[in-house]
Order: C-alpha cells, then sequence, then structure tokens
C-alpha cells in the first residue's frame, strides 16, 4: 500500500488509482476473508476445537453479510471468537480526523464533518485507524439506556456554541454510532432492557439511528455480532422475538469434544511458566488429563446445573493451582523441580468449587463433596487409561496383609519414595507412567502418588484424610491407627494433611 494520505486530496487521488480501496465494513470482511481463504491462511487462532464446527458457520455469516449471534454457555470463546473477527478488517481505514464517528471523509455523515470538508477541502486532514479503534464491545446490563448506545443531546454543547437544542451539531453519540465502519459486539444480549431492544430494530433492518425523536439519520456501516446463553434466548427467555428475527446467522458455540482438545486449550491458557528462584516446573501427561477430566465430569454430573453449564476456566484455573502446590512443595523441600502430583489436584479445592452452580441435591452435599467425588472419578478413568492391562495384585496384596502408607502433599519426592519402597510392586508399577527412565525423584513421586490415588479412585484399597473416614466407606484399621487414628506417631507433624492408605 501506498503511504497513507494526510489530506483529502491526497486520498482521493489513492481511490481513484484503486491504492486505497473504499467498500462497506461486511463487504471488507468479505473480502479479506476470501482472500485468507485461498491463501490456505488459519482462521481464528486459538480458537480450539471448532475447526469442523463453529468456525465453518461463522465463515458462511461472514460470506453471506450476516449480523449474527453465538449461543453458548459460559467459558465457549464467545467473546474471543468475536473479537477475533478484527483480523479480518484491513489494517487501517481513512476517517476525518477527530470525528467520533470515524466518518468516511469522502462521504461525512455527521454535520460537524460536512461542515468541516466544506471549509478545508482537499485540506481536511485524514486520520488513519487501525484494526482494534474499529471494535466495540459491551457487556449487556438491565441498566442499559437508549442514550448509552445511541446517543443523547448536549445542552452543555448547545449553550457554549449557542445552539438550538434541534440542531444536530448538539448530539452526543453513543457506542452504536461511535462504532460506524466498524464492528459493534453485545455480549449477553438477551441482558438487555427490553426498550433498547426495540431500539435495535431500526439499526439491524434500515441500518440507521434516530436520536432523541429529532429527524437525525445516520446510516451507519456496522457488522453487529452478539453472544447469549441458549436458555435466555428462547420465546420464554428475554429475548424479543422481532430482533431475534432481524439477526441473519445463529450459530451454536460447545465445549471441548475430546481431552486432547481441553488439554490443548488448557495449556494455551494457563500460567505454568513460574520463574520463582529459578524452579522449574514439570507437569505430568496423567496429572494434565486428570485435571480435564474432572471438568468433563463435571459436566455429566446429575448434581451440577446444566444451565449454566461448567466452564473451560475450570480446568485452567485448577492446573494453575495444582502447580501452586506443587512449587510451595518444592520451595519448602528446596527441590530443584516442581512436579505436580494427583495429590494435589484434591489441595486446589478452592480452583474447582466456585466454578459450578449446583443442584436441589448438590447443595445438600455440599460442593466441596462434589468436587472430591469429581476428582475421583477422573482418577479413576484416567487411571484406568494409562494401566489398562497391568498387574496391581502385589500392591493391593501387601494392603490386604495389613500395611499400611500416611503421607500429605508437602512430603518431599525422597521421603515419599522411601516410604513407599516397602510396597511390593508399587514403585515397578508407577514407573510404567515415568517416560524418561531417567527422570528425577520428583517425577517418580508423582508417579507412584498417581497409582496410590488410581487404586484408591478403583476401591482397591482404602484412604483417610486426616484420618477420618472418607464418603460411605470404611477404612480397615490398623492396630497403629486404631490407637490413634488421627495421627501416625512415626512420622513428623507438619500440620498437613495426611493420608492413610490400606
Amino acid at each position: 500500500m501506498s503511504p497513507q494520505a494526510p489530506t483529502l486530496g491526497q486520498l482521493r487521488k489513492d481511490v481513484e488509482s484503486g491504492r486505497v480501496p473504499r467498500r462497506a465494513v461486511k463487504s471488507e470482511i468479505r473480502e479479506n476473508l476470501i482472500r485468507k481463504l485461498r491463501a490456505g491462511d488459519r482462521l481464528f487462532p486459538g480458537i480450539i476445537g471448532y475447526d469442523d464446527s463453529v468456525v465453518p458457520q461463522v465463515v458462511n455469516a461472514i460470506l453471506s453479510r450476516h449480523n449474527f449471534i453465538l449461543l453458548g454457555l459460559r467459558g465457549q470463546a464467545k467473546s474471543r471468537i468475536l473479537r477475533a473477527l478484527t483480523e479480518l478488517l484491513d489494517e487501517t481505514l481513512p476517517a476525518v480526523a477527530g470525528c467520533e464517528i470515524h466518518d468516511d471523509p469522502l462521504a461525512p455523515l455527521c454535520a460537524a464533518c460536512r461542515a468541516r470538508a466544506r471549509e478545508a477541502g482537499n485540506d481536511l486532514p485524514i486520520a488513519w485507524l487501525p484494526r482494534d479503534a474499529r471494535y466495540v464491545e459491551k457487556l449487556a446490563t438491565p441498566d442499559v439506556t437508549i442514550a448509552d448506545m445511541i446517543g443523547d443531546l448536549d445542552p452543555i454543547k448547545a449553550a457554549r456554541a449557542s445552539l438550538h437544542l434541534a440542531d444536530e451539531l448538539t448530539m452526543h453519540y453513543g457506542l452504536v454510532p461511535r462504532a460506524n465502519r466498524g464492528i459493534f459486539a453485545i455480549n449477553e444480549l438477551p441482558d438487555l432492557a427490553g426498550k433498547f431492544q426495540v431500539g435495535l430494530f431500526n439499526i439491524l433492518q434500515e441500518g440507521d439511528v434516530q436520536i432523541k425523536g429529532y429527524p437525525v439519520r445516520l446510516p451507519l456501516d456496522l457488522l453487529m455480532v452478539f453472544s447469549a446463553n441458549p436458555e435466555d434466548y428462547t420465546a420464554r427467555g428475554k429475548i424479543i422475538t422481532p430482533l431475534k428475527d432481524r439477526i441473519g446467522s445463529e450459530i451454536r458455540t460447545h465445549y471441548p469434544a475430546t481431552r486432547h482438545q481441553a488439554m490443548e486449550i488448557t495449556a494455551q491458557e494457563a500460567w505454568l511458566d513460574r520463574d520463582a528462584h529459578h524452579r522449574l516446573v514439570s507437569v505430568p501427561d496423567f496429572v494434565r488429563e486428570i485435571v480435564e477430566e474432572v471438568a468433563f465430569q463435571a459436566r455429566q454430573d446429575q448434581k451440577i446445573d446444566k444451565r449454566s453449564g461448567v466452564s473451560q476456566r475450570l480446568p485452567i484455573s485448577l492446573l494453575e493451582n495444582v502447580v501452586s502446590n506443587a512449587e510451595r512443595r518444592a520451595l519448602l523441600a528446596d527441590e530443584p523441580v516442581a512436579v505436580p502430583r494427583v495429590t494435589d489436584i484434591y489441595a486446589a479445592l478452592p480452583a474447582i468449587t466456585g466454578k459450578f452452580e449446583l443442584e436441589y441435591e448438590g447443595e445438600l452435599k455440599g460442593a466441596d463433596n462434589i468436587a472430591r467425588e469429581l476428582i475421583r472419578a477422573a482418577v479413576a478413568g484416567v487411571f484406568n487409561g494409562w494401566f489398562p492391562t497391568a498387574d496391581a495384585r502385589q500392591v493391593t496384596d501387601w494392603f490386604d496383609l495389613g500395611g499400611s502408607l500416611q503421607i500429605d502433599d508437602t512430603l518431599p519426592a525422597a521421603e515419599l519414595l522411601a516410604r513407599t519402597a516397602q510396597v511390593q510392586g508399587l514403585q515397578e508399577l508407577a514407573r510404567l507412567a515415568v517416560k524418561d527412565k531417567r527422570a528425577p525423584e520428583p517425577a517418580v513421586a508423582a508417579a507412584v502418588d498417581f497409582v496410590l490415588e488410581g487404586l484408591y479412585a478403583l476401591r482397591k484399597i482404602s484412604r483417610s484424610d486426616e484420618g477420618q473416614f472418607t464418603a460411605a466407606e470404611q477404612v480397615k484399621r490398623t492396630p497403629r491407627m486404631a490407637a490413634d487414628p488421627m495421627l501416625d506417631r512415626d512420622a513428623p507433624v507438619t500440620g498437613q494433611k495426611k493420608k492413610y492408605y490400606n
């Protein structure tokens, strides 16, 4: 592209020569999309799991020059998709310098820009807008007014310029006019008050707005996009049917279809690159899988409200908290590598309980208990996948003969391995989950912890937290535990949660 024209006169020459395209915003986005499709470029980078479902439907809506809405539960990347639409805009766009509504210098809409164009002629200064400046987003709330979105009369402006209130120059433009020649997005559309939903009719159907009852017509050039929860976007919900009828395409989003896709999303979004005291973080694959499986289990659990959904933010926050617990242990034990264990997932309950809404049955049981059940079910599923044919009878026989272990989530790797060395076949079985045969002690310790938690999840051994029986299970008590069920006297008192395996 030639150097950006600083004045209207130079811009006219560039438009006439074809160096600067002049087109409506929907045509601009459509043509740039076509160019990307022909070049084989990836659309919507960072959006994972939608290549065969949501993305083709968004492409069809854009090719059809539709205003569209994304319907989905929380944490389904709706806002991210809408914001990614800016990549389909031109890198820069010429506009009248200082104009609130990004007026086209060759055909200004507002009275102020028309007056400036008459006075300055070809010397009218031009501003070049970047992509991000052409995207306006608003979260819908019931208190949003027509004045916020469309605009209102400004009596102060009228008084300063000695203008009548009916003069167009007294208008203060709202968010919609300020998005002119760009993209305007409304999140949670049904939460808008009904009177504003009515105000959107004219924008979508006629492409203009009228402010405060005065005959001020602004034929805006906009792509309007929306997001909403499917539960609200129905005849029984809070959306007005005539507005729904004027939205060109309705596109459904969804949660990741597979654990692998979910792991990709979490790896992309979670903050795992810790640099505290130069300690490395190495997350075992089985821990990543269990973290994702917790979300999958939650979405299927009857005690969790399906209408609110279980956001993909759950595994993201959970993995960050799991890594933090491993980092805390590494700092206390002065270990160079922080390797999360399955035990750390139980220590990260605060990252789970706030991410779902419970049904009545779940409320009776309690969020913490529900979260523990989800973790146990997730561990069982992943453990079966990692050890489909492994023989754990040596381990279970050791416990059946009266053996017991006590560990907690701060136990250093070396000490955990020393305590579990007495369990026949345990460390040999654990090494099947360690890909690197020269793995450091923290990685092997994490695998041992995985085997213990897996056998507990499958109810092949029992476990008591802090000496208390779990759920409906009875822990077979050894003479030592019977004497003092709250404390293993052979272990140092750390004040942390202890786990007794039997």
